[in-house]
């Protein structure tokens, strides 16, 4: 009995030693060889190749303070558990990467608190309130800044909302939304806190385009990324295309913007910038494309019931066609629409408003499930016309980017736009087209408007190199210009964040939209791609999570701890009739 009881002791002993000894040569083997095992359907926890390579190119640390910390409902705990974890992979990929969780509500002091929330206000971010409902039926609201500041070395720090609110979702669909573009979001910022060179873009004048100020909030949100100007063509050949003379005397062009934004031009190209636009394109160049082929404004109903929309000669017809789409002579009306404020009366010196659904207002959404539109809010276009792809031979790929619902109506022009629809009860018999494209991404390889166009003297001229046919490159096409036109605040005169509307207080996605154009375009695919990886948040039914909350509790508390104690039992009895049998 002694000796087995020796040879039961030896053998539990070489157990526990190869176990040992087998653990401490794995970790051996996994502090210089690298892997993970990814088991969700989705991949969730696998990195895109963009961004494991970005990470293993940094050279200095980028750090996160992010400001998810405190005691948040069960939503916000996961959004913040989903960001360490993610930062926690990229910190895998590089030493470079460091974080911490900052709870911007701790503290007893509530000035300093309110000074505090101030700051992180003044740096970009952007607070939620949410009101979180207690099991005993009671509320509390809370603020929240569900964002991160990121910095760069000692370079200053840029502000990142990690929370994406949309129009019409609910609170657990904007969170599941903001989970899935965390790596999005998160490399992005890294992208923009370690580029060393700013890529360059240009808002073309000189055709009745959007002024400055209609385009002052997306202009000062591009310049945190971009280095962005304004200039006309005027018919000047290096206002697009740079010549370079080397030592050798050999002359070379190169464009000398990395994207051109064209945004609701009133007054026709002459031929002279068409030629030079033409070539800046066929040399590599990229055009975000914001064009009205038909002319109405609400100006015109301030003052009066009634307005015409008539075809409005841009000259950019030829182009566009050549290039690959047909902006049609139409007005587009769709049913989900935005509200037009019509004053009603006054009362105590102020205006009385009443909404009314403006047909005229679009709410558009996505065309197609391309990364730049996936998971995008309602975008609001005012005026907008229908877009149509034309024959090619394969060179370019069309992709329609937006379009309108499928309760739509298309109005040849002239339209007679009235206001006393306003009036009228919708008839969806009176909507019976499906939705619209207007907007396409057109990529690949585009012939030149001018090819076999130009006299010998030009082809051969050393001003400019030109090209017959592009290299590959994209651009974006949108029938309606007021797409990246900000509201003027009626009172201070101040621009308004690009998407807000003052009068009803909602937020659409035309920032967001052409934040990914102007992003799709001068940083490629790569980045943009990650976007349309689709990750499943399985959600707790709200019925069964409302009326059987005490029994699923209870469950989860009973059933672990009864397995425990079963198998405990169990363990029991067997080594009682294994060493406790009478001999």
């Amino acid at each position: 009995m002694e000796n087995k009881r020796k040879n039961l002791k030896k053998s539990q002993l070489v157990s526990f030693l190869i176990t040992l000894v087998l653990i401490v040569v794995i970790n051996v083997i996994g502090s210089f060889v690298f892997t993970r095992f990814d088991l969700t359907a989705e991949k969730r926890y696998t990195l895109s190749e963009t961004t494991k390579e970005t990470l293993r190119q940094l050279d200095d640390y980028v750090y996160f303070k992010v400001y998810l910390e405190g005691d948040f409902p069960a939503g916000f705990k996961k959004l913040r558990r989903e960001t360490k974890e993610m930062l926690d992979e990229f910190r895998a990929y590089s030493k470079y990467i460091g974080y911490e969780f900052i709870n911007p509500s701790e503290g007893s002091d509530r000035n300093e608190i309110e000074e505090g929330y101030k700051l992180l206000y003044q740096a970009g971010l952007n607070p939620t309130n949410v009101i979180d409902q207690n099991p005993d039926g009671s509320t509390k609201q809370m603020i929240i800044w569900p964002g991160t500041l990121v910095s760069y070395g000692n370079e200053t720090e840029i502000a990142i909302d990690l929370l994406e609110n949309q129009l019409g979702q609910s609170s657990e669909e904007a969170l599941n939304a903001s989970m899935q573009n965390l790596e999005f979001r998160l490399l992005d910022a890294i992208i923009k806190v370690t580029r060393a060179k700013k890529p360059s873009i240009a808002f073309i004048e000189g055709h009745g385009e959007l002024t400055e100020t209609e385009v002052y909030d997306i202009t000062q949100t591009l310049r945190q990324n971009y280095h962005v100007t304004r200039g006309e063509i005027d018919g000047k050949v290096d206002a697009l295309i740079e010549r370079h003379e080397n030592a050798n005397g050999e002359v070379s062009t190169a464009i000398k913007y990395d994207a051109i934004v064209i945004t609701k031009p009133t007054e026709p190209f002459d031929e002279k910038d068409k030629f030079l636009i033409d070539q800046y394109i066929m040399h590599g160049g990229k055009v975000l494309w914001l064009v009205e082929p038909v002319f109405a404004t609400m100006d015109s109903l301030t003052s009066q019931e009634s307005t015409i929309g008539v075809d409005q000669n841009l000259n950019l017809d030829d182009m566009l066609f050549k290039y690959g789409v047909r902006l049609n002579r139409n007005l587009l009306l769709d049913m989900n629409c935005a509200a037009l404020p019509i004053r009603t009366g006054q009362v105590a010196g102020q205006a009385q408003l009443e909404f009314y659904r403006w047909f005229y207002f679009p709410l558009v959404q996505a065309a197609s499930n391309h990364p730049m539109v996936r998971n995008m809010n309602a975008i609001k276009l005012d005026f907008v016309s229908s877009i149509d792809a034309t024959t090619s031979d394969g060179s370019i790929v069309k992709t329609p980017l937006l379009k309108t619902s499928d309760y739509t109506k298309i109005s040849g022009t002239p339209v007679f736009i009235t206001l006393a629809m306003l009036r009228q009860t919708p008839d969806k018999r009176l909507f019976p087209s499906r939705g619209q494209n207007v907007a396409y991404l057109l990529k690949g390889t585009f012939p030149s408007l001018y090819a076999n166009r130009i006299t010998a003297d030009i082809e051969e001229s050393n001003v400019m190199d030109f090209m017959p046919e592009s290299v590959p490159t994209s651009m974006i096409v949108v029938a309606d210009g007021d797409i990246i036109r900000n509201q003027i605040e009626i009172r201070t005169k101040k621009p308004l964040p690009l998407g807000y509307d003052q009068y009803t207080q909602n937020t659409y996605g035309n920032k967001a939209f052409i934040e990914n154009a102007i992003s799709y375009l001068v940083d490629g695919e790569s980045l943009i791609d990650i976007r349309s990886r689709e990750f499943k948040i399985r959600l707790l039914d709200p019925d069964k999570k409302a009326h059987q909350r005490l029994r699923w509790q209870m469950v989860n508390i009973l059933v672990p701890t009864g397995l425990v104690v079963l198998l405990g039992l169990i363990m029991s009895f067997i080594r009682k009739n294994k060493y406790c049998k009478k001999k």
